[in-house]
């Protein structure tokens, strides 16, 4: 009995060495295999959306012709480049896209903070999912339908705002056709279709924090404010900054539908961004290679951004995105 105990031991033994010595990537296949192929479509995805068609930024780098195709067309190297840097509509669409991402960043990041606050602090929970309900529908929405619901609104003859302006003794204002108020409308827009589906993020991280810390810092004698000072946005701010890292990966990036839907020739100047530039140079004007080169410049300024804002998180003491 003492020797086929020896035995069970030896092989147990043998049995988690040899478990020991099995790859990682076996052991986690074995264990969340199932995750595994839950996770195929989406990296299928990927693979073929996002990774395929980066191949084709060679095209960047060679004057593109579609009866020759990608790899046919002649190689001109940095040549597009400095066509791009040379030219006088760079340095405009440039300015316009970081300004209004700058705006953005300024006016439009904070809300979702505030409306989330806001809506953590209701008692009434039939009350809170009817807000949050109305708050969610706009991001659900197209531009198409929401730039035709703005641009009615501000309407100098028939809309709203300008009824009011009327009402209070002050001309009309053509939101729409002046170069100032035609940023303020794009970045109301925003606000308007985002800011509620961007409380989701935010409600969820207060919903992790501790009960016990508010019904301490009430003890203490801590106002509503002062716990959300103290409390709430402490315990939010991790997930604060990870937003604005990726947030920052956006900076050259406007989007193409919200700008389509409200720009006009009167506000070309501080309309005109990377985004409607490629689909009227590339698309329309078939310069496939020169908006090819814009597009990497793009792609590339991001992931600058990305990398140093992710690091002045990571020196700040946060979490970042790795």
């Amino acid at each position: 009995m003492a020797s086929s105990a020896g035995q069970s031991a030896s092989g147990s033994a043998a049995s988690h060495a040899a478990a020991a010595n099995k790859p990682q990537w076996r052991k986690h296949w074995s264990r969340d295999k199932y995750l595994y192929l839950l996770l195929a479509p989406v990296a299928l995805y990927f693979i073929v959306f996002k990774y395929a068609p980066l191949l084709g930024e060679v095209m960047a780098f060679k004057n593109y012709r579609l009866a020759d195709g990608i790899w046919g067309s002649p190689w001109v190297g940095f040549d597009q480049f400095r066509k791009l840097f040379t030219s006088r509509d760079f340095i405009s669409i440039l300015r316009n896209t970081l300004l209004l991402n700058v705006y953005g960043l300024v006016f439009a990041f904070p809300v979702p903070i505030l409306l989330a606050l806001m809506l953590n602090e209701l008692h009434s929970e039939r009350y809170k999912r009817i807000l949050q309900n109305l708050l969610y529908i706009p991001h659900f929405m197209s531009w198409i339908v929401l730039g035709s619901i703005v641009i009615a609104l501000l309407s100098p003859s028939t809309g709203i705002v300008n009824a009011i302006l009327k009402l209070l003794g002050l001309e009309p204002i053509y939101f729409m056709a002046s170069t100032f108020w035609w940023p303020v409308a794009f970045v109301g827009s925003s606000v308007w279709r985002e800011a509620g589906f961007g409380t989701i993020m935010y409600l969820a991280a207060m919903a992790s924090i501790n009960p016990q810390l508010y019904e301490a810092a009430a003890i203490d004698g801590a106002s509503k404010l002062r716990q959300i000072w103290h409390v709430t946005l402490p315990g939010i701010r991790s997930t604060v900054a990870i937003l604005l890292v990726l947030h920052m990966g956006k900076m050259m990036d406007v989007g193409f539908e919200q700008v389509y839907a409200l720009q006009n020739s009167a506000v070309g100047s501080v309309s005109e961004v990377i985004s409607t530039y490629v689909y009227t140079r590339g698309i329309v004007g078939l310069q496939y290679s020169y908006t090819t080169a814009l597009g990497l410049f793009q792609s590339v300024v991001s992931l600058a951004l990305v990398v140093a804002v992710n690091r002045l998180i990571r020196a700040m003491g946060e979490r970042g995105l790795w």
